[in-house]
Formats: C-alpha cells, sequence, structure tokens
C-alpha cells in the first residue's frame, strides 16, 4: 500500500476542499462548480469550464438541503467573492444528470476506442480466458445470464460478480451506439478504472447510506466495483 507522505506520486495528486464540509480530497472525489458569465452556477463534474470554479465534496441530499436553506449560495458567494450569483433550485437535480451523461458517455467513449466488449457470448469466452477487468449487467439484465457470466468471470480469476449498472439494455444501447447491450466487459485494466470512477462518482452522490452523504467518497477500484488489475 502506497503512504502518500511518502510516495512522489500520491503527493502529485491535486486536491481541493469542499466549500460546504471543508473536506480536502483528489479533485476526482469532488465536483467542480463554475460561475458562468450571466453569473449563474452551473455543474462542471469534467472540471474543463473556463474561469473560476468551486467545489463540492457532498451528495445530493446535502446540496439539496444547503440551496434551500440559503447556505449553499453563501458558500458559493464567499467562494467566488461575489454576491451576484444565481444558484438554481435544481442544481442537485443538474448534477445528477450531469453524473450519470459522464458515465454513459465514458462507456460509449471505451467502446469506441475498442476496450469494451458486449454480447453474452463474447464477454463469457472473454471472462473465463481472464481477459475481463470489469463486468457489467445492464439493471434488467435476467438473473439467470447474470449468474453464468459472474460465475466465468470467477472462473477466469475476475471478482464474485459483475456490476449492476443503474440503468437499463435501452439506456446502453444508445450510450455505446449498438442493440440490445445486456452485459459489457471492459477487456483493458485502465479503462475499467476510468469507468469505476465515472460510475462511483455518480452512484456516491445519489446514494445516502454509501455515497457522500454517508461521509465516505467513492473511490475508482473501491469494493463497490471490482476491478481486475491483471489485465492491464
Amino acid at each position: 500500500m502506497r503512504d502518500p507522505q511518502n510516495d512522489p506520486l500520491d503527493a502529485q495528486v491535486p486536491e481541493r476542499s469542499c466549500i460546504l464540509s471543508r473536506r480536502t480530497a483528489p479533485r476526482e472525489e469532488l465536483i467542480r462548480l463554475a460561475l458562468g458569465p450571466d453569473g449563474q452556477i452551473a455543474p462542471d463534474v469534467r472540471a474543463r469550464a473556463p474561469g473560476r470554479g468551486a467545489w463540492i465534496g457532498v451528495g445530493r441530499n446535502a446540496i439539496d438541503e444547503a440551496n434551500a436553506k440559503g447556505k449553499l449560495k453563501g458558500a458559493l458567494a464567499r467562494a467566488f467573492k461575489s454576491k451576484d450569483l444565481l444558484v438554481p433550485a435544481d442544481l442537485g437535480e443538474r448534477i445528477e444528470t450531469s453524473l450519470r451523461q459522464q458515465a454513459l458517455d465514458r462507456l460509449g467513449l471505451e467502446a469506441r476506442g475498442g476496450t469494451l466488449i458486449n454480447g453474452a457470448e463474447r464477454v463469457e469466452v472473454a471472462a473465463r480466458q481472464g481477459k475481463v477487468a470489469l463486468l457489467i449487467h445492464a439493471a434488467d439484465a435476467g438473473e439467470d445470464g447474470r449468474r453464468r457470466l459472474d460465475q466465468a468471470w470467477r472462473v477466469g480469476g475476475g471478482g464474485p460478480q459483475g456490476l449492476v449498472f443503474p440503468e437499463g439494455r435501452t439506456i446502453l444501447s444508445m450510450a455505446l451506439g449498438r442493440e440490445n447491450v445486456v452485459h459489457i466487459a471492459l477487456t483493458d485494466a485502465a479503462a475499467a478504472r476510468r469507468v469505476t470512477l465515472a460510475i462511483n462518482r455518480w452512484q456516491a452522490f445519489i446514494d445516502p447510506d454509501a455515497g457522500l452523504d454517508g461521509g465516505h467518497a467513492a473511490r475508482p477500484g473501491s469494493n463497490d466495483v471490482f476491478v481486475d488489475e491483471g489485465n492491464a
């Protein structure tokens, strides 16, 4: 295990502080809010918007509560040193939507990059051969199909079971630009980590028990999503 104080790689990870909880964490665990030219606050989950940003490290419930009570606007006003801010009443919903879309976009990018395969037969063969770094099932996948592929993944040295994605096959098919996507396998460990990070950020934001409102940010490679590091 790395020692963050002595490992130069960990020392280089940029960190930010949540404007509400004051918790300091790596940027990838937090969510950036951007101030638009019209004074409106908008989610910037990819942290690419120009100008200054403010960071939050709490979940949907905490954001909605802080927004309703005016605490979020006060924290943003201090962060941006401006009182002329427009904070949408549905900011929490907008953040959730952005995180969901980022996870779907990430899957689409991996599909186009050749690090993702789908189809029960192809996934099963790859899993048994130890070529699957991350196994994902659509929310409406049949129990028998999930169980069979989970077993194949275990045989190939993977995790105990695949991740059940929060969306069904229709949404996954649209995201990947393919037909009837029910089971997905990431065949590259780095790709699996990228997908894991996107899914974990989304789930941590909306899950009040296991996520940010519970006091723990999801981390790539955490127990939430098993990533087989042997497929690097």
